[in-house]
């Protein structure tokens, strides 16, 4: 049902430092609508922005879009969720701020709001990288990557993949670490990845793909010269094989700035296990892996919605 992960917006009360962060470290271009509530809207290709940061009084994962190809896609998949006991919300006067034709909203069973819409709003041949680079790998796969904190894959995978339409590309078992699974929905390796932790819920990191290893070089050392902190350095992960570092951004979650990353044949893949999360590198200079980025204990609420 899912076609792509399009869009997603977090809240932070440094919201303004993405007008500057964004460009000057990733790339991207800050969009010339800010939103009727002020947030930082960021383009990546020719749609009207794939990121979003909002004022807020603190770091908080305020939505996930999906796309779907379709009014009818968009509608059958309203059905199956409202018959399996899934609050719905058709919002309209939403739809035009998000730069779509028709969007609906939904939580997860942890609470986590959840946008499908279809209709992207996009501009040929306008978008302009804040920095000179190669671009992003974008089109049919989405913006990219996001990958959340669950306290329980069994439930999570009930709603995401028996409701929404994921597929499971593989899982990694990694020593004395949380379980990761990994999901498709297009020919990227994956849109969507939950790592399960008892008790928590919340979003790990975003991940953004170049079309230039240069490119990610290149942002690696202007972070570095700046004083950012690196939370995985330069590495290559065993599955999807996405060379890459993380960064914790101003707004708390990470952003994984990668290169490379495998293709999978969406009516064919068949899962696999591994051990370990990276072929080589990805270490923390601290020697162990960084915390999760923003979460919270399941049943605190959220920040207030954001709606604009």
């Amino acid at each position: 049902m899912i076609q792509s992960l399009g869009y997603a917006g977090f809240t932070s009360p440094r919201h303004e430092e993405w007008l500057e962060w964004g460009p000057k470290y990733l790339g991207l271009e800050v969009s010339s609508h800010r939103g009727a509530d002020g947030a930082v809207r960021l383009r990546m290709d020719d749609t009207a922005y794939r990121l979003a940061i909002h004022p807020g009084e603190r770091d908080d994962l305020a939505y996930i879009g999906w796309t779907v190809e379709s009014a009818r896609a968009l509608a059958a998949l309203e059905q199956r969720l409202r018959t399996a006991g899934v609050e719905v919300v058709r919002e309209t006067e939403l739809a035009a701020e998000r730069g779509v034709v028709e969007l609906i909203s939904f939580h997860d069973p942890f609470g986590l709001r959840n946008e499908a819409a279809w209709g992207v709003t996009t501009y040929p041949s306008t978008f302009r990288p804040g920095r000179p680079m190669s671009g992003f790998v974008t089109d049919d796969g989405g913006l990219g990557h996001i990958v959340l904190i669950t306290p329980s894959l069994e439930q999570s995978e009930a709603f995401y993949c028996d409701l929404l339409g994921f597929a499971l590309t593989d899982e990694i078992q990694p020593t004395g670490g949380p379980r990761i699974h990994f999901y498709h929905c297009n020919p990227r390796h994956h849109s969507l990845a939950m790592a399960e932790i008892p008790g928590i819920t919340g979003v790990q990191h975003l991940m953004l793909e170049t079309r230039s290893l240069d490119d990610v070089g290149t942002a690696l050392d202007l972070l570095k010269a700046d004083g950012h902190s690196i939370q995985m350095n330069m590495g290559t992960h065993t599955n999807d094989h996405m060379t890459s570092f993380y960064v914790r951004t101003p707004a708390a979650f990470d952003i994984e700035y990668g290169w490379g990353g495998l293709l999978v044949d969406h009516e064919h893949s068949r899962p696999h296990r591994y051990e370990s999360i990276s072929i080589w590198g990805h270490k923390n200079d601290a020697g162990q892996l960084p915390p999760p980025g923003i979460i919270r204990p399941l049943g605190q609420p959220a920040e207030a919605e954001v709606l604009a």
